[in-house]
């Protein structure tokens, strides 16, 4: 008999069972019951990183919005108040001014040498070893940079690195001062002219021989080439000069006689002299290494001798770089020393993957360096740009210990940036836990819109 004659002998449609399962519709079950154990056991998994993430970051994050709203002691509600005192307080509006500069100036500059040294080392035999000793500022912590240019930046060019180089530089050019704090006693021939200067308190006559004697200068201090002075002549000199000696009038270990050249005292090596006449330098000269020096008589006669205040001003000692108008631009050069070698690092990668063809084939067609440059590999760079730059932002408002460490007592206040009031304003001496509750979320608020930048611009990237 046909099957089709059976079935519908049977009643039965054709194609369907009949079985214990024969009501239930095909993998539903199954796919259900699967869907669900993948769902508990991701769960299982992710449990106890949600409960450590909720622990150390979502509770903190919740209490310290909560008690940015009370006092310093928790007990009363307060309400913005904690808040318009970031506007109001001086020392918290310069921390969120400084705050500003350190956002636009340190990534911006860690970025840019980042770039500058991945593109020059790609053509040198020695790319890898120059990267090498750029990234190694990377290895050391913020308080041992901290300590290092806390050192860098002495103001004695003698201890300090930056001003012994500056010092270096300007000294060059600038003939610096041999006799600082030189000056006369009552007793000597000479007394001040309100300038820093020194003259005569008469008149020199050619014949004469002139006395300058000077104290001040400490014996170590003398130049090297000073020698024992030599007395001027007692005896009349010539009438065609006007001849005499300006000494160090100090014995050293006691004894001597003023306005007397002793054997033991020094001449004045290099000090200048200059004969004065109505008010016009009419004549100069230099005194010798024993201190002697002379000036034609026919025009210092009569004259009045000064020593021009050059000779006596204090020594160039270099930049005050810790001083309150450069210390943060001092840190940020120390901030920006740290960071480079991360951003060149980070650019040498993404440099890597540029292809070379590209740069080829606009150097055929006649693009110079700077242009190749420009218009072809910083474009092809952005998406690595962007990283770094943006994760430069994010941690200079962390920035804390290079701040504290570098920066001395008396200019911290100068320096003072948000995480480092929110140190002083939660752990200082005068401690407000509601204020610093508040720098905590105010610094949160600033960190988000960063982040979500970053989130977006990598959702865009994993897109294409």
């Amino acid at each position: 008999m046909p099957r089709h004659d059976t079935l519908q002998k049977s009643g039965r449609k054709p194609g369907r069972r009949i079985g214990p399962d024969s009501g239930r519709k095909p993998g539903r079950r199954t796919g259900h019951r699967t869907g669900s154990r993948s769902r508990t056991v991701a769960a299982g998994f992710l449990l106890p990183a949600l409960l450590l993430l909720g622990a150390l970051v979502v509770y903190p994050i919740g209490y310290s919005v909560q008690r940015s709203f009370f006092d310093g002691s928790g007990s009363s509600f307060v309400g913005l108040d904690n808040y318009l005192a970031l506007v109001t307080d001086d020392s918290l509006r310069t921390a969120a001014r400084n705050n500003v500069i350190w956002l636009v100036v340190a990534p911006v500059a860690a970025t840019a040498l980042g770039l500058i040294f991945a593109v020059l080392t790609e053509r040198v035999r020695w790319g890898t070893a120059f990267k090498l000793v750029v990234f190694m500022p990377m290895a050391i912590s913020m308080l041992a940079a901290g300590i290092i240019f806390r050192l860098v930046y002495e103001q004695d060019p003698d201890r300090g690195v930056a001003n012994a180089v500056w010092v270096g530089v300007h000294d060059t050019f600038a003939e610096s001062s041999g006799f600082p704090r030189a000056r006369p006693l009552p007793v000597h021939p000479l007394e001040a002219a309100g300038d820093g200067a020194f003259v005569t308190k008469e008149p020199v006559r050619a014949g004469e021989p002139v006395r300058l004697p000077l104290i001040g200068v400490a014996p170590g201090q003398m130049p090297e080439e000073a020698r024992p002075a030599r007395a001027p002549d007692a005896a009349p000199g010539s009438p065609e000069k006007i001849t005499g000696t300006a000494w160090l009038d100090f014995t050293r270990g006691g004894g001597g006689r003023q306005n007397d050249v002793d054997p033991a005292e020094l001449g004045l090596a290099g000090l200048r002299i200059e004969a004065v006449r109505d008010g016009r330098v009419v004549a100069r000269a230099t005194a010798a290494a024993d201190g002697s020096f002379a000036l034609p008589a026919d025009r210092a006669d009569g004259a009045v001798l000064r020593l021009p205040a050059s000779n006596f001003r204090e020594q160039y000692d270099g930049v005050e770089w810790l001083g309150p108008r450069l210390v943060t631009p001092a840190v940020i050069g120390a901030y920006v020393w740290m960071w480079a070698g991360f951003a060149m690092v980070l650019i040498g990668a993404g440099l890597a993957a540029v292809p070379r063809e590209l740069l080829e084939a606009a150097r055929v067609d006649g693009a110079n360096e700077w242009q190749v440059f420009r218009r072809i590999t910083v474009p092809l760079l952005a998406p690595v740009l962007a990283v770094v730059l943006v994760t430069l932002m994010i941690n200079v408002l962390k920035v804390f210990d290079l701040v504290f460490v570098i920066a001395p007592g008396s200019a911290q206040d100068d320096a003072n940036v948000l995480a480092l009031q929110l140190y002083r304003s939660s752990f200082g001496t005068d401690a407000d836990l509601g204020v610093g509750s508040a720098i905590a979320v105010l610094l949160l608020l600033l960190v988000v819109p960063v982040m979500v930048l970053n989130i977006r611009r990598m959702r865009r990237e994993a897109r294409r």
